[in-house]
């Protein structure tokens, strides 16, 4: 038994990382074409796994590079569209008072 598990070990993640290679899409794979992490994974087995898991599979999350913004999933997570709410909640409050300061002076005049 003491045998037995670390061959099974040994064995189920060589197995792991040669499936994940072949299912993995072409575009997240780094530094060796799919065959060749695949001959890798083979000829130099717990190595080839390590180099696999660290060089050659691109993380899914790393994919963006910085190059675009990550955008928020709700309108109530953008900091930018709750900020335009609130000037906008200011800017009619200052127009309804503009308004009314008006409306108070045109009536002073009549008045007069």
């Amino acid at each position: 038994m003491r045998v037995a598990l670390p061959v099974f070990l040994y064995t189920a993640v060589i197995v792991f990382s040669i499936v994940d290679i072949i299912m993995i899409d072409p575009s997240r794979v780094r530094a060796l074409p799919k065959w060749g992490w695949i001959m890798l994974v083979i000829a130099l087995p717990l190595i080839g796994v390590v180099l696999w898991f660290i060089i050659g599979r691109e993380r899914p999350e790393r994919r963006n590079h910085g190059r675009y913004p990550s955008r928020p999933t709700a309108p109530d997570d953008d900091i930018a569209f709750l900020g335009q709410i609130g000037r906008e909640k200011a800017q009619e409050d200052r127009i309804r008072d503009l308004e009314q300061r008006l409306s108070e002076l045109d009536d002073d005049d009549k008045k007069d």
